[in-house]
């Protein structure tokens, strides 16, 4: 549902809404191309920053801010570092499904893509969490994908890049069941600012966290200008560094300023968007290329 001004209907008292999301990848995203890796020493520890140093820094601040964010976790994170995981949950922050092994999806099968959202459902569980939200690793979804979420009783996903508000998303075809899609943008990923390990990741050129926070602050204040829904996306191996984390701060601040800006967990966004879209989107697939 769109209201005849363009803008999303959002609770009343609020124009916009943001959240603020952690990928708390740590070693599966290396491990997974190359377990190889896990004899580099120095790279799994740059990865292990983020639960080990990154995520309590992240969590203070939020605390500091009175906010509460959403954490995607991969199972293998949740295995390897279960305390930060409940410290996650202690503070009062939704935990969300991240697959198993950060896993690349593309042209995944659906079998074997089940058996990575049950393995991470499993070690989820493990720890306590239960999640309702889903986050593709590296953003990519495979057109079977919101069928295998549907059927394990998600409630949303955030890993397309189709639209600025959130939108039913029917799972197959037309009257199949639906779940909330909560839209993201490669220029909201701090990967793109901030990730470079050599041989690794990167190209070489960190960003200047003061540089990410103008064109993050200037993305927030025009979603909020346009009614829309500001969604970031931060790695605590990253964003968890003490400049970035500044920098990030000083984001939160300026986004809890906006008037009448929705600081909450995707799951809440959800939640309202669940009591208002109407119907469900219809995943259309192009099936046959021009020459």
């Amino acid at each position: 549902m769109i209201l005849p001004d363009g803008s999303f209907p959002w609770p009343d008292g609020y124009r916009a809404a943001a959240s603020f999301t952690f990928d708390v990848d740590a070693e599966s995203c290396v491990l997974v191309n190359d377990p190889g890796a896990s004899s580099r020493m120095s790279l799994m520890g740059h990865q292990a920053y983020g639960p080990r140093v990154g995520t309590p820094r992240l969590l203070r601040l939020l605390e500091r801010q009175d906010i509460r964010a959403t954490f995607f976790v991969p199972g293998y994170t949740a295995e390897c570092y279960p305390d930060i995981v409940r410290a996650i949950v202690d503070g009062g922050h939704e935990i969300a499904h991240h697959g198993y092994l950060h896993e690349p999806m593309q042209g995944v099968d659906e079998s074997t893509e089940a058996g990575y959202l049950d393995r991470g459902l499993e070690a989820l569980a493990r720890v306590g969490a239960s999640p309702v939200g889903y986050r593709a690793p590296w953003w990519e979804m495979n057109w079977h994908t919101p069928r295998l979420l549907a059927d394990r009783g998600f409630r949303y996903d955030s890993s397309l890049l189709d639209d600025d508000v959130p939108y039913r998303l029917a799972s197959s075809g037309p009257g199949s069941a639906s779940l909330i899609e909560i839209p993201v943008d490669w220029a909201l990923d701090d990967w793109e600012q901030y990730a470079f390990y050599p041989g690794w990741t990167g190209s070489g050129v960190i960003e200047d966290p003061q540089k990410a926070l103008r064109m993050w602050g200037l993305e927030a204040r025009a979603r909020h200008a346009e009614g829309g829904c500001f969604v970031l996306t931060n790695h605590p191996f990253l964003s968890g560094r003490p400049a970035k984390a500044h920098a990030l701060e000083q984001l939160i601040e300026q986004t809890k300023d906006l008037e009448g800006m929705w600081v909450t967990t995707l799951q809440e966004i959800a939640a309202h968007a669940e009591s208002v879209c109407g119907s469900a989107r219809v995943p259309e697939r192009i099936s046959e290329v021009p020459a």
